[in-house]
C-alpha cells in the first residue's frame, strides 16, 4: 500500500488556449460584504475560503473512435454543521461532451489510499486521459518523462472524477479545521460522502449510473464509503471496484502470536520467487503452481503452524522442505525463521546472493541492497522506480494542460497522515465491543451487499502484489458471510503483475476491459 497554503485565485480563462467556468461545474460564487468598509477599516484578518475551477476542452481516441470531453480542475468546499467552510477537496473531473441524456451515463469517484496517498497514480496511471510512460518492471529513468494519450482510460464507458483526500493533492482543510480532523477511517468516509453528494447534486447525476474505484486503501476506503453512501444518504451504488485489496488489516501484518499472515503470503511469495527464477525446480505453469501453493498454505503449512512449539521434527522437516520449494528460500533460514518469514525479511532475503532487494508493492522490481548483512529490507525498489515520474508528469499536467494549481503545492503523499491515522471505529450495530481488533471493514462491504440486492463488486489482484496479497483476499471475500447468491456479485480477477497492476502494459489493457465490461454490465437496467 502507498504511504499514504493561503490559498490564491487563479482562473485562467483558456479553452483551446482559453479556460471557462463550466455550467454544472462552477463553485459557488464568493458572497459580497454586508457593505462599504469605512475609511482606515481594517480588513479581515484571512480572506474567506473560496471554491476554484478551470476548465478545459480535449479530444482522445479510444477504441478507433473520438471522444471530446471537458476536463475541470477543481475545488468543491465541505461545510460544517453551522455552514461554515471546513475543507476544500480537490478533484480532476472527466466529462464526455457529447452526452445528451445524464442517466443513460455513468459517473465514477477514483481514489488511490496509503492511507495519506494522492491520486495521481490511478489518474495518470491507468484510467485518465493521459498516462506517464514508465519503464516495465525497472526503474523509469530520469527527465524529459513522456506523457502520452491512453487508449486505456475508461472515458468511452463512464465519466471520471479522482478525487484527493484532504490533506493529499491540493486538498486541505480551511478555516477553523485541521486536515487531522479528517484523518480516520470514518471522518474520511464522511468527508468523501459529502464531497460526492455535493458533486453529484451540482451536476445532475443523481440519476446516472454510480461507480466506486478504489485502490489499496482505497477498497478499505470503498468498503466504509460505500455503505454509508447507501445507508446514510440513500445514494445506491451499482457497482464497487476494488483494486488491490484490504479490508482486514490483521491479513497483512505480523503481530506476534498471528499466523495467518504467513499462510496468506506465502502463495504471493510463490509467485515472486517463480518470476525471480530462484527456484531449485522451477515449474513451467505459474498458475498449477500457485494453485498447489494455496492447497499447501491453507491444510499443511497451516497445521504445522498451529501446532506451534508441538510440531514433531520429523513433520517440521518435511515442512521445511516443502517450504523452500515454494519460497526459494534456504531450508536454513526457513528454519532458523521457525517456519515463519514475514515480508521485509522475505524481501531482503530472496535475492540475496544478486545484492538485490525485491520489491513490495510489485515484486518484479528489484535494487541494488545497500547492506547485505541487514535482516529487513531498507526500501521498496517499486516505489522509488516510478515516484519521480508520476510526480514530475502530474505537476506538469497540471499546470500546462489542466491550467490549475500555478501557484500551489500538490502533495502527491502525505506522511503525516500515515502516522496520525485515527483506526478506530465509531461505535455501531456490530461494533463498539469486547477488545479492539485490527481495522476491519468486512462488515460494512457485506452490508452493502445485503441492503443493496443489485450491488456488483469486482475485485482486481496482482500476482507479485506483496502489500495486499491475493490469497488474504480471497479469504476476505469467503468469510464476508453474506448469502450465497450474493456471493455470485463478488467477481474475481487476476493479473500478472503487482500491487499497480496498470504499471505493465499487458495487464493495463486487460484491467481497462475487464473495468469497463464491469462497468457496462453494471449499468445495464434490471
Amino acid at each position: 500500500m502507498r504511504r499514504i497554503l493561503s490559498l490564491v485565485l487563479v482562473v485562467l480563462f483558456l479553452a483551446m488556449g482559453r479556460a471557462t467556468f463550466l455550467a454544472g461545474q462552477e463553485p459557488e460564487k464568493e458572497a459580497k460584504p454586508a457593505g462599504e468598509k469605512a475609511a482606515g477599516e481594517k480588513a479581515a484578518e484571512s480572506p474567506k475560503p473560496k471554491e476554484e475551477s478551470s476548465v478545459t476542452e480535449h479530444t482522445i481516441r479510444i477504441g478507433g473512435a473520438t471522444i471530446p470531453y471537458k476536463a475541470t480542475a477543481a475545488t468543491i468546499l465541505l461545510k460544517d454543521e453551522k455552514g461554515e467552510p471546513k475543507a476544500s477537496v480537490f478533484f480532476v473531473a472527466y466529462t464526455r461532451s457529447d452526452v445528451k441524456e445524464l442517466s443513460q451515463r455513468p459517473v465514477s469517484f477514483l481514489y488511490n489510499g496509503g492511507p495519506g496517498s494522492s491520486t495521481c497514480w490511478l489518474h495518470m496511471g491507468a484510467f485518465g486521459p493521459k498516462r506517464i510512460v514508465t519503464s516495465n518492471a525497472q526503474p523509469t529513468p530520469p527527465p524529459p518523462y513522456r506523457l502520452e494519450d491512453n487508449p486505456n482510460s475508461l472515458l468511452d464507458k463512464t465519466d471520471l472524477v479522482f478525487i484527493d483526500a484532504i490533506g493529499t493533492g491540493f486538498s486541505q482543510a480551511v478555516g477553523k479545521a485541521k486536515n487531522k480532523d479528517f484523518w480516520g477511517i470514518d471522518q474520511d468516509a464522511k468527508a468523501f460522502a459529502e464531497f460526492i453528494n455535493t458533486y453529484v447534486s451540482r451536476n445532475n447525476r443523481w440519476n446516472s449510473p454510480k461507480f466506486l474505484i478504489g485502490e489499496s486503501y482505497g477498497t478499505f476506503r470503498s468498503a466504509a464509503l460505500g455503505n454509508y453512501l447507501q445507508s446514510h444518504d440513500g445514494m445506491d451504488l451499482n457497482g464497487i471496484v476494488l483494486i488491490s485489496t484490504v479490508l482486514d488489516l490483521s491479513t497483512i501484518s505480523f503481530p506476534e502470536g498471528n499466523d495467518l499472515p504467513f499462510i496468506f503470503y506465502l502463495p504471493s511469495y510463490a509467485a515472486t520467487a517463480w518470476f525471480h527464477k530462484v527456484l531449485k525446480e522451477r515449474p513451467t505453469d505459474l498458475n498449477e503452481f500457485l494453485t498447489r501453493a494455496r492447497q499447501f498454505a491453507s491444510t499443511e503449512y497451516a497445521d504445522a503452524l498451529m501446532k506451534g512449539s508441538n510440531l514433531g521434527a520429523e513433520e517440521r522437516a518435511s515442512v521445511v522442505k516443502k517450504l523452500s520449494a515454494f519460497t526459494g528460500l534456504s531450508e536454513d533460514y526457513l528454519s532458523k525463521g521457525q517456519l515463519r518469514i514475514n515480508l521485509p525479511q522475505f524481501m531482503e532475503e530472496l535475492q540475496r546472493a544478486s545484492g538485490q532487494t525485491t520489491g513490495r508493492l510489485d515484486s518484479r522490481f528489484s535494487g541494488p541492497t545497500l547492506d547485505l548483512l541487514g535482516e529487513y529490507a531498507a526500501y521498496d525498489p517499486q516505489e522509488t522506480a516510478i515516484t519521480g515520474a508520476f510526480t514530475a508528469a502530474l505537476n506538469d499536467y497540471m499546470r500546462r494542460e489542466l491550467k490549475f494549481g500555478q501557484d500551489k503545492t500538490y502533495n502527491i503523499m502525505s506522511e503525516d497522515a500515515g502516522r496520525e491515522w485515527d483506526w478506530k471505529r465509531q461505535a455501531g450495530r456490530g461494533r463498539g465491543y469486547g477488545f479492539p481488533g485490527a481495522p476491519n471493514v468486512e462488515r460494512d462491504l457485506a452490508e452493502a451487499l445485503v441492503s443493496n440486492a443489485h450491488l456488483q463488486v469486482q475485485v482486481e489482484n496482482g500476482l507479485y502484489d506483496l502489500a495486499t496479497p491475493f490469497f488474504a483476499t480471497e479469504y476476505t471475500m469467503d468469510h464476508l458471510g453474506v448469502p450465497p447468491e450474493l456471493r455470485k456479485h463478488i467477481h474475481m480477477e487476476y493479473y500478472d503483475a503487482g500491487h499497480m497492476m496498470y504499471l505493465r502494459d499487458e495487464s493495463l489493457a486487460k484491467l481497462k476491459g475487464n473495468v469497463g465490461d464491469f462497468v457496462e454490465s453494471a449499468s445495464r437496467p434490471k
